[in-house]
């Protein structure tokens, strides 16, 4: 009979494999750049790939984003999902790819550090959980903050070099296109520059300007709508009459890069005669007395700035745009605060056909969500993330925890809550509506012929 012996197995430990993500980023949207980018996340693939100890949990890539900004969605998406504890390490290119910011890099390593997430720098072949990592960190880090710092220095210094000779940088308008350091006129669209001013002459206001624009399909700069501040941004601009005013905004550092007005912390340059002009410094003059006249009609706001009950919450399904709030028929007997979508408010309904969501109806929607009939701010801004707008008067109320609910408001009906005066009034206001829309036709087709010839 055989004799047959049993082999105990050996234990074997199962080695964990760490999970490691790679940020890329690139500061350009040149194509060049952007095929830059490409290579890096084609590189950083196969980098982790090769690694039997290593899984890759992702790559984060940002384009055309400064290391100096921290509003980089992907930047942004990294540090949750360490957050979340589901990476180990995160390999990146230089200290300069991840920041050039010392602060923001220092803040970001020290985070990650008490999460037990390392950072790997390739060519430093720094890793923050090494006993000198942070020193080398910060010593590298100022390194690159002060270079950043130099390079935009010397951008500035020769664009100021650049005003004291009367020459401008690069400028985007409408009625102009920047040829050779000087602006050429576009013909048919110096045609609608002067209809702008003369409708503002006329007593049409800035944003019904705009309003007619859109009626009349006439497509804005890179081909976007007509908007109220867009209207007034061109009434203002001294550079319809061949006239130049040089600096006036500044970059206030190189770390935020944001543009600030000058009110005499830089020099300041008038070149006249720069370019040719579309509006005659006469009917520019009016302009600028007129605007005067009507800002000062209307009454200071002395209420100091609040945040209402939605502030910042309900976003337009439709447009993307924030609801804010406003009283309709202000004045009146029939005045009543709604929650409306900017767009449609600015523009009209060729833009965004958003309605109008009376207070009270939202107020009563949102108890009826929190199940709570006493709420404020505070309690309503810890439960709820967002509240989107849709069509068809549907509300969706997103929780902080992710839950989603629907419901639906109704309006009460209109036919029973107006007077025979109010409708009387209506019926005044369609007319003339159409009235104005016939004459805004006839002067298209006149502005029309005149360009063909």
């Amino acid at each position: 009979m055989r004799e047959i012996t049993k082999i105990e197995g050996r234990n074997t430990q199962h080695v964990k494999r760490k999970r490691v993500a790679a940020y890329a980023r690139v500061s350009s949207g040149k194509d060049a750049q952007l095929h830059s980018l490409s290579a890096q996340i084609s590189y950083y693939n196969n980098y982790i790939g090769r690694r039997g100890d290593w899984e890759l949990a992702g790559i984060y890539a940002d384009g055309a984003m400064t290391g100096t900004k921290e509003n980089r969605p992907e930047f942004q998406r990294l540090l949750a999902d360490c957050r979340a504890g589901k990476i180990d390490i995160v390999i990146a290119k230089s200290i300069t790819r991840l920041a050039r910011n010392t602060v923001t890099l220092l803040e970001t390593a020290r985070e990650l550090k008490s999460l037990d997430v390392d950072i790997y720098f390739e060519k430093e072949n720094i890793h923050t959980l090494s006993s000198d990592g942070e020193l080398m960190l910060t010593l590298l880090a100022s390194f690159a903050q002060e270079e950043s710092r130099s390079a935009s220095e010397n951008v500035k210094w020769r664009i100021r070099k650049q005003f004291e000779k009367g020459y401008s940088t690069y400028i985007d308008m409408y009625g102009y296109r920047f040829q050779g350091n000087t602006l050429k006129i576009v013909p048919d669209e110096a045609e609608i520059v002067r209809q702008i001013f003369a409708d503002y002459l006329s007593g049409m206001g800035k944003t019904a300007i705009a309003k007619k624009l859109n009626r009349q399909k006439i497509p804005a700069k890179s081909g976007g709508l007509w908007r109220g501040t867009t209207v007034h941004d061109m009434l203002v601009n001294e550079k319809y009459t061949g006239d130049l005013i040089l600096q006036k905004f500044y970059r206030a550092d190189h770390i935020t890069k944001k543009n600030v007005k000058n009110h005499g912390e830089r020099p300041m340059y008038y070149v006249e005669d720069s370019h040719e002009a579309i509006i005659d410094k006469a009917t520019f003059s009016e302009v600028q007395e007129e605007v005067a006249r009507r800002r000062g009609k209307v009454a200071p706001n002395k209420m100091p700035s609040e945040h209402h009950l939605f502030t910042g919450l309900v976003r337009c399904g439709q447009c993307g745009s924030t609801f804010y709030r406003k009283i309709r028929n202000r004045n009146t007997k029939y005045a009543k605060p709604v929650w409306t979508c900017q767009l449609f408010d600015t523009i009209g309904k060729e833009a965004c056909p958003a309605k109008q969501i009376p207070e009270n109806i939202l107020i009563a929607k949102t108890s009826e969500m929190l199940g709570a009939a006493d709420w404020n701010r505070e309690m309503l801004l810890r439960r709820v993330r967002e509240i989107k707008a849709l069509p068809d008067n549907i509300l969706i109320y997103i929780f902080q925890d992710g839950q989603r609910k629907e419901t639906r408001w109704q309006n009460p009906s209109r036919r029973e809550s107006w007077t025979p005066e109010m409708k009387q009034k209506a019926r005044e206001r369609e007319l003339e509506r159409i009235k104005q829309k016939k004459e805004e036709e006839k002067q298209w087709q006149n502005l029309r012929g005149k360009s063909g010839r």
